[in-house]
């Protein structure tokens, strides 16, 4: 008989797994995802990509970035507003918000914007592939709100933690594809 997890439960231990993932090896596994994630960005031929700016345990995405940058393709990051965000172009400099996570100066909010790919980190998946976040579900309403203005979600992540128990409810955000060192 196999013990329920609930999302709580799965999402702390994801948390402690990803924080002592980032202790050892972190560049290493960032160039891995960075590399397959610059993959998928060409394929796909993504010019619209909506990213998130790293926090410590997350990949860090800013070599991306900056190669995104050079080659003059739209990058909008998240602006915190309330309880969700809305999304901004990145630009220079970054500012320490909320929760400690950075985001460029306020500016023009980016309406009805056709998203070609976003780039969304994770703490975890279950078997239906959709996210467990840090809990406070900006990404969920966020979506809720431009999913049909985004062609495809890629999940993130320095360790894939997966459940094989269903853990999210059916408005938590669904990966196309999720990318992580093995």
């Amino acid at each position: 008989m196999t013990k329920e997890i609930t999302k709580e439960a799965f999402r702390k231990a994801s948390i402690a797994s990803l924080k002592k993932a980032s202790k050892q090896g972190a560049y290493l596994k960032d160039k891995f995802v960075l590399e397959r994630l610059y993959e998928e960005i060409v394929q796909a031929n993504a010019q619209s990509i909506m990213l998130y700016i790293p926090l410590g345990m997350e990949v860090n995405l800013f070599p991306l970035i900056l190669k995104l940058r050079k080659e003059k393709r739209k990058l909008y990051v998240p602006f915190m507003e309330g309880a969700s965000f809305r999304l901004v172009r990145y630009r220079l400099p970054l500012q320490v918000k909320r929760f400690g996570i950075k985001e460029p100066k306020d500016s023009k909010q980016v309406r009805n914007k056709q998203i070609d790919m976003a780039i969304v980190p994770i703490v975890g998946v279950d078997l239906t592939h959709r996210r467990v976040g840090f809990g406070k579900g900006m990404y969920d309403r966020f979506f809720e709100k431009n999913h049909k203005n985004i062609k495809e979600v890629v999940f993130v992540a320095r360790k894939l933690c997966y459940t094989h128990t269903l853990v999210t409810n059916h408005y938590d955000v669904k990966a196309d594809k999720i990318i992580a060192p093995r």
